[in-house]
This record gives structure tokens, sequence and C-alpha cells, in this order.
């Protein structure tokens, strides 16, 4: 056996040039123990790694790159795992693009478990000001997951240059003295300071920027995970923040509405307007813009399609295309006017696919019908129509919060908690795509059906 010996936990450097000694000897993965320091890994593996003077040879830069990132986890057989894959690629080249490959993919998920330890580290670092000798530091305590801590150091030196600062972790600890970096040995929680008067100036511009209308809890706690609460100052105030996001939400509404003398048009305008910069998934990337609804805002019925279209996008209008066509003449002949109902979408954002020229309709999925789910809410809040009407299942579900039948629940009223109701038809987009004439004709009819039994109801 050969005992390959690195100085630390993230020695690439060391990691490399054993490894081409390794593939030097012709030594098998099989035939290595890996150990850090002093420290033995094998009890029977007393032979340690011979240099050798024999050529270089050359792997795709896709690996070493893998490598130099994967050594910095924390898997003790990380080393034992990329040296079988080095003996492979040697003989492969192309293996390491190889993502179906079991170890490739073992690898390539540990790497992308460093890059996110690597990031929570950037963002979660929270340094607290301490005087030491007379003169201010900034001391931050973190926890990470693998061995970044001297890869992330340079991040902090760029970006914290003029601050004296100490950045404490379980296994090693860096200092900047503004000129020179060093580190030291590992420290403990106690180590760090608990606070300082800049916190409670940062607690309340946290608090004051907490906008209710666009909190995300599960995006939020996948992006700052709770074990990295105990170290941010800001984070004592979110389980409050999340449990009166909803009463905050509603007392917006509610003061909109109230505004210049209850003026519902002011509070529908200032939704809109915060629509616009709607970034709650994302959808908004390439789409043109947000296609907010439209109608009275004191109307007793309104419509909710499923997403704006090619033309719609374009336009800034719901219901313009030629779905829209379809839409006005069934409602014509429903007896209802258009001008008098609300009409909007579930989904704001035009979603598709390019081919060529032409943008092709792409349904949308659940994660992107919930958050946009917040402006269907708040515009039912503001217009409190006694009727909504769903136009196809992504309608139906982004009202009832739920996946919905059409053919079980079409033709219904159905009671919503905010004392309204519901009413399922199908969209008119799926009139258009229905290739038999005759079929067609039939279920427009019903459709036009829908419409009239819906506002029958409206004026019982």
């Amino acid at each position: 056996m050969r005992v390959a010996t690195l100085a630390a936990e993230d020695d690439f450097d060391g990691w490399r040039d054993a490894a081409r000694n390794l593939v030097a000897a012709s030594v098998p993965p099989s035939d290595v123990v890996w150990q850090v320091g002093e420290t033995p890994a094998d009890l029977f593996g007393d032979e340690g790694v011979v240099e050798s003077h024999a050529p270089a040879f050359r792997v795709p830069r896709a690996f070493v790159d893998l490598a130099r990132t994967v050594v910095l986890h924390a898997d003790p057989q990380r080393f034992a795992l990329l040296y079988t894959l080095l003996t492979r690629v040697l003989a492969q080249p192309k293996l390491v693009d190889d993502r179906a490959d079991p170890l490739v993919r073992k690898l390539d998920e540990m790497a992308k478990a460093v890059r996110r330890d690597i990031h929570k580290m950037r963002a979660f670092v929270r340094f607290r000001e301490v005087e030491q000798d007379g003169e201010t530091r900034f001391v931050a305590w973190f926890e990470p997951e693998h061995h970044i801590v001297r890869e992330n150091a340079r991040f902090f030196v760029n970006r914290f240059t003029t601050m004296r600062w100490s950045i404490l972790t379980p296994e090693v600890s860096i200092h900047w003295d503004g000129e020179a970096l060093a580190q030291g040995p590992g420290a403990a929680r106690t180590d760090a300071p608990e606070g300082d008067p800049i916190e409670d100036v940062w607690k309340t511009y946290y608090a004051s920027i907490f906008n209710p209308a666009r909190l995300k809890v599960g995006a939020m706690l996948k992006e700052m995970p709770r074990k990295y609460w105990k170290n941010m100052p800001e984070t004592a105030l979110v389980p409050a923040l999340v449990a009166g996001a909803q009463a905050r939400e509603v007392a917006m509404i509610d003061k909109a509405r109230t505004a210049v003398g209850g003026n519902i048009a002011a509070a529908w305008a200032a939704l809109a307007e915060e629509a616009k910069g709607c970034t709650r998934c994302d959808l908004y990337r390439p789409a043109t813009q947000t296609v907010f609804g439209e109608g009275p805002v004191d109307a007793r019925m309104m419509f909710v399609g499923e997403q704006p279209g090619d033309q719609e996008d374009l336009a800034g209008h719901p219901f313009v295309g030629p779905a829209g066509q379809v839409f006005d003449r069934a409602m014509g002949e429903a007896g209802i006017d258009r001008a008098g109902v609300y009409v909007t979408n579930a989904v704001k954002h035009f979603k598709f696919e390019p081919r060529g020229k032409r943008r092709i309709h792409s349904k949308p999925d659940a994660g992107e019908i919930e958050a946009c789910r917040w402006w269907i809410d708040q515009e039912r809040a503001i217009v409190r129509p006694e009727m909504t009407v769903a136009l196809g299942a992504t309608a139906a579900r982004s009202l009832l919060g739920r996946v919905v039948t059409i053919g079980r629940e079409r033709g219904r009223a159905i009671a919503l908690p905010d004392g309204g109701a519901a009413w399922i038809t199908v969209h008119p987009s799926y009139l258009l795509r229905l290739p038999d004439k005759a079929q067609a004709e039939e279920e427009y009819a019903r459709f036009v059906d829908d419409l009239k039994a819906a506002h029958a109801r409206l004026t019982e």
C-alpha cells in the first residue's frame, strides 16, 4: 500500500503532486491510502509516495477545475475518488463531461455542494465591531460545512480591504490587518463577540425594508437556511415578520382602499404599478412586460385566464389576441358587456419557447402559478367581485389553490373564502385548438352557456 500524505484538508497542490507520482508509478487506486497530516489513515499503509521524474501528462481543464473544487469537500473519500477518476480520464479524456457516469455525477454533486457553501459564507458572514488594543476590529463567526475558508479568504479581502477583520471558524481562522492576510487555529463560538450598537441600526433598517408582498418563505429558507440564523442579527426579526406578513398585506390593501376618501381606483393603480416590477418568479426575464388586469375596479364579475399570449405580451393588455377575440364574441352572445367586467390572468408574464422567429406558448408550472397567486389575491381584495369565472385549469388552480379537473367542477358555483363565488369553464384557446369543426362549434356553444349560467347566478 502507498500512503499519500497531504498538508491540510484543502491541500489541492499536495493532492495533485501525489497523484502525478502515483500515476507515474502505475499505482492503482485500490493500493493508495490518503491521509491529512500525520494522522494515520490505515494501519497497513506504510509506504510513502515515491517521487517520480517521469514525463508530465495532460488532463482536460474540466477535470482540474472539478478536482480543485472537490478537494474542498468534507467527504474523507474525496481524494481517493478523484484519483480513481483521474486514472480513468487518462484513458478516456471525455469521460469528465459524461454526467451519466456514476463517479462523475457523484463528484459533480460534491462540487456543487462546495460552491453552495462558498456562496453561503459570502452571504451570511456578519461582522461585529470590537475594540482591540485601542483600535477597531471587526470579527465574525461562521461554521462552514466544507473546507472552504482559505479558498474564500480572497473574496473578503477584496470586499473589505480597508477594514481590519477576523473570521473565526471551528477549523481555521483568517485575519486581515489591511495589508496582509494571516491564518490561525480554529476557534469556538464563544470567542466571537455577541453584538454591537451597529446591529440595532441594521435591524431597524431590515425591518423597514421587509416587504410582505414579496415574501416567499420556501425560497427564503432555501437561500437562507435556519442553521445560519444564529449568526445573523436580522434573523431574530424574521419569525415575527413572517408571522405578521399576511396581516400586513391585508393592512396595505385596506389602507389603499380607504386612501383618498375610499378611492379604490387609487389602490388598484398602486398595485398595478407595483406589478410592473414583479420578480416573484423567473418569467419576468424573457417577457416584454407585466400584463396586469383591466376593467372597472368595482366590477361584480371577474374573469381570470391562464397567462398573456404573444400579442398580449407585446400590447400590455389581457385578451387581445386570437383567444381574446373568441372571448369577446362569446361574451357578446352570453349578454355580458366586457366593458363592465374585470379581466385578468393567473400568471402575469408570457411563458414561451422560442422557435425561430416565433414564440410558442408554454404552460405555467405549479411554482409559477403559486408565485403569481399573490397578485390575483390582491386584485380580488380590491375589486371584491361577487362572481369570479376561471377560464381553464390554470386559472382554477390559482383561485382554489389546488389541482382542478374542469370536467368535474364545470358548471357550478364554488364558494370562495372571501364570500364570493367561483365558476369554472374552459379557456377560449382550447376552442381554437380543436381540429374538428363540428366539435369546435359544439364546445363553443357550451362555453357560451357557461358564461350565461355564471352571469345568471350573479343576477340571482
